[in-house]
């Protein structure tokens, strides 16, 4: 049995079709609960009517549904200034796979958001992990959860209600879909009372640039300080004030705008605060600040520049072709072999990370005899290499089939790269009395 791999060079046009099985489908169900119950004291699942858009080449117009859905925090009883914990839940999505072919493991990241009410407002962001079983052809999505955290503003009673989720797949073609409440908001799924009375502190502060050359500028805005107070600017090192300090007022709103030169090479944060001094309870920050370099040049003395050329994202692999091992007429049996290594460098720099695929064909043989491409299974392996700042995560193993399946990934991060190698056990399930002769299939890995 020998499957042929190849780099895939085909439009990805034709694969995208399949990508939108990841579009939600009705699974039914009536609009169900009602509005937002401050009495609720416990946790409990409840359903709210979701109107989700599809993926446009998914070719599937909007739908309605239901969603059954659970918040649930890791503190009921927190105290103001108290950061919570907060996970939901999706318990039965309002979609199902609407066609026959199967998605693979590991393709699906959900994020969301948690409403807030009762005695404070607002919305909490929610995300999960990119991780799913396989879902098969016409089969219900599964279950998934997102977590976040907010901080507790006010005493009193404050009610938790799902929001608006979206599913973003990474197959091939990066998608989304998202799904928003029907009438919001959602009926309560968790209730926690705050006590204390003090005041948490929410002031914030943005920076335009999180990086220049020595005597740059950088816009600092700031919200929700005291309004009309005296607010100082300041760059840090540690816990030490540097040299580049500014002042400004907030406005009626408590907010602020104020421009810092920033020429101290030791800072490498910057602070807002009110009053004469440093203080957590009145201030916000720090935030990262890198002096690049600049200014002028000591006579006798040379700057010396070079630069990093961002490079491509691209794999090699150690051959064409894999001899899986023979079977016996009238016995069937695994047919097995190693997927031929491949090599994957990663040098384009910046966040994003990489997903490595494989999907594969019909076993053909003689006189039209085919092995279904869905016999073909593998158990994907990947190592990083030393220093790399990314590491490899090898995909689950299970079915490939002309669906396909993961190989092996990297997640999107503040730094990514490097280089790495994956390899895979195979196995193909030759039925019994499968006719004698030679039997081909191609593999083929696309990289994105």
């Amino acid at each position: 049995m020998r499957p042929t791999m190849r780099r895939s060079i085909e439009p990805r046009r034709r694969w995208a079709a399949a990508l939108g099985i990841t579009a939600l489908v009705v699974t039914g169900g009536g609009l169900l609960g009602g509005p937002a119950q401050a009495a609720a004291t416990a946790s409990v699942a409840v359903d709210f009517p979701t109107h989700c858009i599809p993926p446009p080449i998914a070719g599937i117009p909007p739908i309605d549904g239901t969603t059954t859905a659970q918040i649930t925090v890791d503190d009921a009883t927190p105290q103001v200034g108290d950061t919570v914990a907060v996970t939901y839940t999706v318990v039965v999505p309002a979609a199902s796979n609407p066609v026959d072919l199967a998605l693979p493991a590991d393709i699906m990241t959900p994020t969301g958001k948690v409403t807030l009410g009762g005695a404070q407002s607002g919305d909490v962001t929610v995300a999960g992990p990119k991780k799913n079983p396989p879902v098969p052809g016409k089969g219900a999505f599964p279950s998934f959860s997102m977590t976040g955290t907010f901080t507790v503003t006010a005493p009193g009673a404050i009610t938790l209600s799902p929001g608006d989720y979206n599913i973003h797949t990474s197959y091939i073609m990066e998608l989304d879909t998202p799904c928003t409440v029907t009438g919001p908001p959602a009926p309560v799924s968790e209730t926690v009372v705050a006590t204390g009375g003090g005041q948490a502190n929410e002031r914030a502060v943005q920076l335009s640039a999180a990086s220049g050359q020595a005597g740059d500028e950088v816009t600092v805005t700031g919200t929700k300080f005291t309004p009309g107070a005296g607010i100082t600017v300041a760059g840090r090192d540690g816990d030490a004030q540097t040299g580049d300090t500014t002042t400004a007022t907030a406005d009626g709103s408590g907010a602020f705008t104020a421009r810092l030169a920033v020429s101290d090479p030791d800072t490498t944060g910057i602070v807002a605060y009110e009053g004469g001094a440093w203080d957590a309870e009145k201030g916000a920050g720090p935030l990262a600040y890198t002096v690049t370099g600049g200014g002028e040049i000591p006579d006798g003395s040379q700057q010396l520049t070079t630069t990093v050329r961002a490079g491509t994202l691209s794999m090699t692999q150690a051959g064409d072709s894999v001899q899986l091992s023979g079977v016996d007429f009238g016995r069937g049996g695994a047919s097995t072999g190693d997927l031929r290594t491949v090599t994957v460098e990663d040098f384009r720099g910046g966040p994003a990370g990489w997903s490595l695929t494989g999907k594969v064909t019909d076993f053909k043989g003689p006189g039209g005899a085919r092995i279904s491409a869905e016999a073909l299974g593998w158990t994907p392996s990947c190592a990083t290499k030393p220093g790399s700042p990314s590491t490899c995560a090898a995909g689950s193993a299970g079915s490939v089939g002309s669906a396909g399946a993961t190989l092996a990934s990297t997640p999107d991060g503040a730094a990514t790269g490097g280089e790495f190698t994956v390899d895979a056990g195979l196995s193909l399930d030759v039925p019994a009395f499968t006719g004698a002769g030679s039997y081909a299939g191609v593999l083929t890995l696309t990289l994105t």
